[in-house]
């Protein structure tokens, strides 16, 4: 594969995080234009437990590529200010499971229809047919990253 075909302050641009920065930069004017008062990392949680609620803060790790330290940082702010709930594991006493609380569950709602606003302007230009592709793209990139 030849390199001259690459552009490669895009690509330096993502690995070094510029766009999901953007991104979440926006995330947080849209919340706070919104009086939502959610940070981008609080969302990511929210995000995750709105699809399946009850998980363990383990399993929030492995799918939001964040470490034990930073979950348990998080999860206990998020606790504190009512937005989620922990209680420990039926099975094992040492797992704690994460649950949205009603407070929680109606900030995500408002949070979600922001969220999808600030990803529609994110793609603004681009046809359904180059977002496939590059949702394609990410997804091999991602792939190969992580295999």
């Amino acid at each position: 594969m030849n390199s001259q075909f690459f552009d490669v302050n895009l690509i330096m641009a993502l690995l070094g995080g510029k766009v999901s920065t953007a991104i979440n930069h926006k995330l947080e004017e849209n919340f706070q234009k919104n009086d939502i008062a959610l940070s981008p990392d609080f969302w990511l949680v929210m995000l995750y437990l709105r699809e399946k609620d009850g998980v363990t803060q383990n399993y929030l790790c492995l799918i939001t590529y964040k470490d034990k330290a930073w979950m348990n940082r998080t999860v206990g702010k998020m606790e504190k200010k009512g937005l989620i709930t922990r209680h420990k594991g039926e099975d094992d006493q040492r797992e704690k499971r994460v649950f949205l609380s009603e407070q929680g569950k109606e900030i995500a709602e408002k949070a979600y229809q922001v969220a999808n606003r600030t990803l529609m302007e994110s793609l603004r230009g681009l046809s359904i047919r180059e977002i496939k592709i590059c949702q394609e793209v990410l997804r091999k990139v991602f792939e190969n990253a992580a295999g």
